[in-house]
């Protein structure tokens, strides 16, 4: 079966032919983000007159390696790690081998604004393509170059980097026979919290016409004090001004190597907690909230599908043992990092689940204070306005891994959205989704509600409606496993 070859707007690229899926590897969206550059935005990449290999993964950005949680083996979501090389800021593109204008999904991975690559098996988009959809999945920059913020620098560049990648499939994607006219962006985790930003950032508009975000956080963002906190850490640790010039002067292990340093700053301020909760010092950094920014009209006409799982919050619990051995002492700790009323926080959340353990709680907190609030505040505000349909939606089949203590944790949807109970990695004593066989038609339920929903932006089930804008009134539909 011949390479198929394609024209881009930089270059001609090869890439591989399959059955259901031509697949092309590692294409450039923008300049290497070397040196300087790494703080700058992102810039066009240079031509190339010969055609470009697309046939092997490129590098990915900087990260720690990050194999699992706990006793979880987590190598299919996170990747490989860091696989050095400057020229990281590419895609991966899943056509259909006779697309023609064909509908468009971009997914942005996820992975605490860390880690994370293309290269995680987990995206594999075979199955996209099988069902007439080309899709394509993003690397941006992580860690310090994506997110810390730097006097001189523009902010959140590892956003602009995906805005950069929406302009790249403007351009491009028809010739691979998807139809820039029909695009839906898509994201997971953090990947789902960046989505949440495009869909606020005025310079994305037009470029993507539907949303999907899979347990992101609508109120996920830093302001700029909490970032500063960042910042000022950082440059301490490293023992430099907090300026462009000397930060680009740092070799990218030594960002990697400040991460532990970084880990536990009280980025609480008057108004704000930290939203992350401090499982990672990076995230957007915004004068005002997506949810907040969708509520005033950004984003208004664009689709959004947006969902999270039932228990978000065992993810960082169960694996490590936590979820067995956690105390009140634990979950009024947890609340007083979300609430300055912790005492009242922990009887509004024990009213509502009057049989659960300390650590079943805690993991109810957690999920919430994560992914739940903020997913729900940006639903409500996007239903207020009207002028496009929200669907929501929860994943509620739980997880027998771990032998049975996972349940419907943070990132047990993804191998179900992408269609990949096949892959040997997510079984096991240590998998995903445990030893027995996962219920194969939730997969082809839920990754037949995302291909319609970018056909269509139609999932299958009505959506949310605002009435008199103050009464919200949820359809949502419930993912368990019994479809």
């Amino acid at each position: 079966m011949p390479h198929p070859l394609v024209p881009t707007a930089e270059g001609p690229v090869r890439g591989l032919a399959g059955a259901t899926a031509h697949v092309f590897l590692g294409i450039p969206y923008a300049a290497p983000p070397a040196g300087a550059a790494r703080f700058a935005a992102p810039a066009p990449h240079p031509p190339w007159r010969d055609v470009r290999d697309a046939t092997r993964p490129g590098p990915t950005a900087p990260q720690p390696r990050r194999d699992g949680f706990g006793t979880l083996d987590m190598a299919p979501y996170f990747g490989p790690g860091w696989i050095p090389g400057a020229d990281y800021l590419t895609l991966n593109v899943w056509a259909p081998p006779k697309a023609r204008r064909s509908p468009v999904m971009v997914f942005v991975h996820g992975g605490g604004f860390l880690a994370g690559s293309t290269r995680a098996a987990l995206y594999d988009g075979t199955a996209f393509a099988r069902d007439g959809v080309v899709l394509v999945t993003v690397n941006y920059r992580l860690g310090a170059a994506g997110f810390l913020d730097l006097p001189g620098a523009p902010p959140n560049r590892g956003l602009l980097d995906v805005v950069a990648a929406l302009r790249w499939v403007r351009r491009n994607i028809e010739a691979f026979g998807g139809d820039p006219g029909n695009v839906t962006l898509f994201g997971q985790s953090a990947g789902a919290t960046l989505t949440c930003g495009v869909l606020a950032a005025p310079d994305a508009a037009g470029l993507f016409h539907r949303a999907i975000v899979q347990s992101g956080n609508g109120l996920g963002a830093f302001s700029r004090e909490q970032a500063a906190r960042v910042t000022h850490a950082a440059a301490t640790a490293l023992g430099i001004a907090p300026t462009v010039a000397e930060f680009a002067a740092v070799p990218d292990e030594r960002f990697l190597a400040l991460l532990p340093a970084l880990t536990g700053i009280d980025l609480h301020t008057a108004p704000r907690s930290d939203p992350l909760l401090g499982l990672s010092p990076y995230s957007l950094v915004l004068d005002r909230q997506p949810a907040e920014a969708v509520a005033a009209g950004a984003g208004a006409r664009v689709a959004l599908l947006i969902g999270t799982t039932t228990q978000e919050g065992n993810l960082y619990l169960a694996p490590q043992g936590e979820l067995a051995t956690s105390t009140a002492r634990d979950v009024y700790a947890l609340a007083a990092r979300i609430d300055p009323d912790p005492a009242a926080l922990v009887a509004e959340y024990r009213a509502r689940h009057p049989r659960a353990s300390a650590g079943r709680l805690r993991s109810a907190l957690l999920g919430d204070a994560l992914f739940g609030t903020g997913s729900r505040r940006l639903a409500a505000a996007h239903a207020a306005h009207r002028a496009a349909p929200t669907h929501t939606y929860t994943f509620a089949w739980r997880s027998p891994a771990l032998d049975g203590r996972l349940g419907a944790a943070h990132t047990t949807e993804l191998p179900f959205v992408f269609d990949r109970l096949d892959l040997p990695a997510l079984h096991g004593p240590s998998g995903l989704l445990g030893p027995p066989p996962p219920p194969a038609r939730l997969a082809t339920r839920m990754h037949g509600a995302w291909v319609s929903f970018a056909h269509t932006g139609d999932p299958g089930w009505p959506p949310s409606e605002t009435r008199h804008s103050t009464t919200h009134r949820s359809t949502t539909h419930h993912f368990t496993g019994n479809e």
